[in-house]
């Protein structure tokens, strides 16, 4: 009765196991490192921190679960303000930063989602270490003490470098070790921080002859992600100095553009020899610059590379020296002129008697090398009582001059040039005419009709134009009037010389009032006039949804809506419904609603298709497409399961394809599925149809056995599901054949001496790794008393697994190695009756007061939700290897783990060697006698038997 409710239980769990395979489940997720990790830890709220050195190679995993297979997205925020425009997505499973760089530490989050429930989120902290080279300055005081009759003289080595995590520095004079105390003459100060890291300072207090020696700074993080120490002597003599240098150039350098220039520094003084360098007021030295030495040449000089160049120098003695110069680079441009009324009359107007100013403006570099000329009509013109020239007036804008006109007479009209030139030649002369005349006349500005406001379409080229009249015409300044908005080419303010602004691709946001308005240069220097231009950009409505697509099955409704978002002018005229071209339905648009509807009551066949709703007004139609099929959603194949491969014959495999349906029940019930499959590499699709009975229901699993597969090929699957529209979306995925590491299982044995570890592999889910060594490169100075001193043999160059348990695992983490696959052949056609029976055998070392656990699980494929624990052993067993043997019956395919569980303390390293792997049951395990006993006692009675036959053949 028992056996049989055991029976009856044990089939329970297999169907609800089976049940619940197909169920959707929303999305977990874990993140294991694989990279060159120095430490990872875990944090509060069980976040992980991994610690890793700088210039290795960052490799983060997102684990996940879940059905349909979740989408993945690492994300990362950096821990500063400022580098949060460096956040970055990676849509993939895997993490990879090659030479990981230390601004790239920071929170990283790894997010799955599959749109059940909220999506798995989990981070790690990435801590990247470093440490740069030190660097030691050295600074002086020198002042008189009171009431002595000779200088104190206190010399400051400070030593500074970058790191993470913090720094430690020591003191050596010579082969000395200074401490606090130990000198009298010696005070060292406790660190500080400053923006380059962490500094310490040796004071030198009052120098005396021994002082005058060779400094070293050590800066140590104690070996931290195996970083080692750095350090940098300074030699400190009666000698050291502070650097001091001269420029060989006068200041500034006043230049024409395409001259070449040399600056040239020199050291007058320091030791060690300062290092000279070149710096530039605009960020950095111009592309084309070459420095070599102290000298820094800059050929074909441009406008643009003028600036403030200085020459430092250091020494790494007190302050570096800098000296600097000015490059000017000579240059006219941009003249303008415009004509003042006679300011005692309120009149625009030219008039004779009056007076009239002309001022013309222009650029220079330098400004004091600008001179100005006046000519009438082609000849000098002096200033005189009537004519006055000013061009030095405190008033005026810097260069600037004015022609004052008084009195006003008939032959004063005429044209007058303003000459502007540079001292010295070499730069071309600005000439500018203005004419004087009785047809001389101020501005006056007006809109053109019709031309506002200006309605245009979006998309559109347009032309905003302000009719200007007037001698001589002015340049028109155009700006935004009815808002502080750019203008279309990104300035507040734009330029026009015949009074039009034309806008290319015009854009809904530039609607709105325009101001024209006269500018006072190359016009009158008057108040300016000025207009309003009005644009109107009209644009089609933006509907939504810009495209739907709707499944649906044969005989039940369909409703389709087109929502108006905004449009210009807002007054919709009409909407239409198409069905590929065929009008549907038309109408006035209500003004009540943004939207119009379209109901199919019973879809059936003719009802498949491409439907249109077109909503216009003046501007154009905004559309909005509906693809309205009975096509099935795609198949979701499962991934979380294992799929198990077995062997039918020698040259085949076979493999079992499960797969659940999205949304069944969206259209017609699906009657198939048609597989279609083709080796990798190879264009031909072989395609066969599965016949599906019965509804399939949301979650529900289903199986497929493809069988005569070619060993060791890969093939790509796909499958697509079939109802009465049609054939729906396909998924496809890729099968690829495993190949069993042994065959034949009585020949499998494993010492771990060469590097792949006979193909057994660390177990990504574990909190640490079994690590390979010999005796021979294992450094026991730290943990004396515990792990093996060779392997199995005895040999100190042989190599084991052991877990290595001092800093930083803690009790209780787990290491475990995971053997490869090991395949079970049927006996009979017919499948697995008896389970066959294997001994599984292994040595091991369990030696330290802190030893923890060891243990041995069976795995087989198939079975995921437990592995079966077969063997087990804790505590100190003595500085001895031992073997262990038992008996396994596995059902399918499986592997063997070991696990190996970290004790209370650093002494607790556990070992293993020589695993193997028969067929039977296992006989009695032979005593735990060492290696060397057994190899003398093997030796002795093959001496034995040479000694008895030796006889035996003597008495022949």
């Amino acid at each position: 009765m028992d056996l049989t409710i055991c029976v009856l239980g044990l089939l329970a769990l297999i169907v609800d196991g089976i049940r619940c395979q197909g169920v959707y489940a929303p999305p977990t997720v874990r993140i294991i490192h694989s990279g060159h990790a120095c430490n990872v830890e875990e944090e509060r709220h069980t976040e992980r921190v991994y610690t890793i050195r700088e210039g290795e190679t960052l490799e983060l995993t997102c684990l996940v679960t879940g059905h349909p297979r979740p989408q993945i997205r690492w994300t990362k925020t950096a821990g500063s303000v400022s580098d949060r425009f460096q956040d970055s997505s990676v849509f993939n499973e895997t993490l990879h930063i090659a030479k990981i760089q230390r601004t790239q530490g920071g929170r990283y989050y790894c997010k799955a989602e599959n749109g059940l429930g909220s999506p798995a989120i989990k981070s790690i902290r990435v801590d990247v270490y470093y440490l740069d080279d030190p660097v030691v300055t050295v600074h002086q005081s020198i002042g008189e003490a009171k009431e002595q009759f000779y200088y104190e003289r206190t010399v400051f080595l400070r030593c500074v470098a970058n790191s993470n995590p913090p720094v430690r520095y020591s003191w050596h004079r010579g082969r000395e070790v200074l401490t606090q105390g130990s000198d009298k003459g010696v005070e060292i100060y406790e660190p500080f921080f400053t923006q380059q890291g962490e500094t310490k300072i040796l004071k030198l207090k009052n120098l005396r002859p021994q002082d005058y020696a060779n400094y070293s700074c050590i800066a140590s993080v104690r070996n931290v992600c195996g970083i080692p120490d750095r350090s940098v002597i300074f030699r400190l003599t009666n000698k050291t100095a502070s650097p001091s240098i001269k420029l060989l150039v006068e200041d500034p350098i006043v230049v024409n553009p395409g001259q070449t220039v040399s600056l040239v520094c020199i050291t007058t003084g320091g030791e060690p020899p300062p290092i000279l360098t070149w710096v530039s007021s605009n960020d950095s030295l111009p592309q084309r610059s070459v420095v070599k030495g102290g000298t820094l040449t800059l050929p074909a000089i441009t406008s643009d590379e003028a600036g403030v160049y200085s020459c430092v120098a250091s020494n790494n003695v007190g302050n570096p020296a800098k000296k600097s110069t000015t490059i000017v680079v000579r240059a006219l441009k941009k003249g303008r002129f415009w004509i003042t009324p006679d300011p005692y009359h309120n009149d625009d107007h030219i008039q004779i008697g009056r007076e009239v100013k002309i001022s013309c403006q222009v650029e220079a570099t330098p400004p004091e090398e600008l001179t100005f000329s006046w000519l009438k009509n082609g000849r000098a013109l002096r200033s005189s009582e009537r004519m006055v020239i000013t061009q030095t007036d405190p008033d005026i804008s810097p260069g600037t001059t004015n022609l004052d006109i008084i009195d006003l007479k008939f032959t004063d009209f005429g044209t007058y040039t303003c000459v502007a030139a540079l001292k010295g030649g070499g730069i071309p002369e600005i000439s500018i005419d203005v004419n004087i005349s009785s047809t001389t006349v101020p501005p006056n500005l007006t809109v053109p009709r019709g031309k506002s406001p200006l309605v245009a379409r979006e998309g559109d080229t347009v032309e905003l134009e302000c009719l200007v009249s007037g001698k001589p015409k002015p340049i028109i300044l155009w700006s935004r009037a009815d808002k502080e908005a750019p203008m279309p080419d990104g300035s507040m303010q734009m330029e026009s010389y015949d009074g039009v602004l034309r806008i290319v691709n015009v854009s809904r946001e530039m609607t709105g009032s325009y101001r024209c308005q006269t500018s006072q240069y190359n016009g009158f220097n008057v108040k300016p006039r000025e207009a309003i231009v009005e644009l109107i950009v009209q644009y089609p409505p933006t509907v939504e949804p810009v495209f739907m697509e709707m499944r649906q099955g044969l005989g039940r409704p369909v409703v389709m809506t087109c929502r108006v978002l905004r449009a210009h002018p807002s007054r919709v005229l009409r909407f239409e419904w198409l069905l590929s071209n065929r009008l549907l339905h038309a109408g006035a648009f209500d003004a009540q609603r943004d939207e119009t509807e379209y109901t199919i009551r019973s879809l059936n066949r003719d009802g498949w298709g491409e439907y249109t709703c077109n909503v216009i007004n003046e501007a154009g139609a905004g559309k909005c497409t509906f693809q309205v099929t009975g096509k099935a959603y795609p198949p979701e194949f499962y991934y979380d399961t294992y799929n198990p491969l077995w062997q039918n014959r020698p040259r085949v495999y076979g493999f079992k394809l499960q797969w659940t349906q999205m949304n069944p029940n969206a259209v017609d019930r699906i009657v198939a599925y048609r597989l279609g499959i083709r080796q990798m590499g190879l264009q031909r699709w072989w395609e066969q149809e599965i016949p599906v009975d019965g509804t399939i229901n949301k979650g529900e699993l289903m199986t497929h056995n493809l069988t005569e597969l070619i060993k060791p090929e890969s093939y790509e699957v796909r499958l697509t599901p079939i109802t009465r529209f049609g054939e729906g979306d396909s998924a496809i995925r890729i099968v690829t054949y495993s190949a069993p590491i042994n065959p034949h299982l009585r020949e499998f044995h494993c010492s771990f001496e060469e590097e792949p570890i006979c193909m057994f592999t660390q177990d990504k889910n574990d909190d640490f790794d079994w690590t390979r060594h010999s005796a021979a490169t294992r450094d026991t100075k730290y943990t004396p008393n515990t792990g093996p001193s060779g392997d199995h043999s005895g040999s100190k160059q042989g190599f084991y697994m052991y877990i290595e348990t001092s800093r930083p695992r803690k009790e209780g983490d787990q290491a475990r190695l995971i053997s490869p696959f090991f395949n079970v052949a049927p006996k009979n056609p017919y499948g697995i009756t008896n389970p066959p029976a294997y001994c599984f055998g292994f040595f091991y070392h369990m030696y330290g007061k802190h030893i923890g656990t060891l243990n041995a699980f069976l795995k087989q494929k198939g079975q995921t939700a437990s592995e079966g624990l077969v063997w087990s052993l804790s505590g100190n067993q003595g500085d001895r290897w031992k073997q262990a043997k038992v008996s396994i019956h596995p059902t399918s395919s499986f592997q063997v783990v070991l696990q190996g569980i970290r004790g209370p303390g650093i002494e607790g390293d556990i070992a293993i060697d020589d695993i193997t792997l028969e067929e039977g049951e296992c006989r009695d395990p032979p005593p735990n006698l060492s290696a060397k006993a057994l190899s003398t006692s093997c030796h002795i009675w093959l001496l034995c038997v040479t000694l008895v036959l030796t006889l035996l053949e003597g008495q022949r």
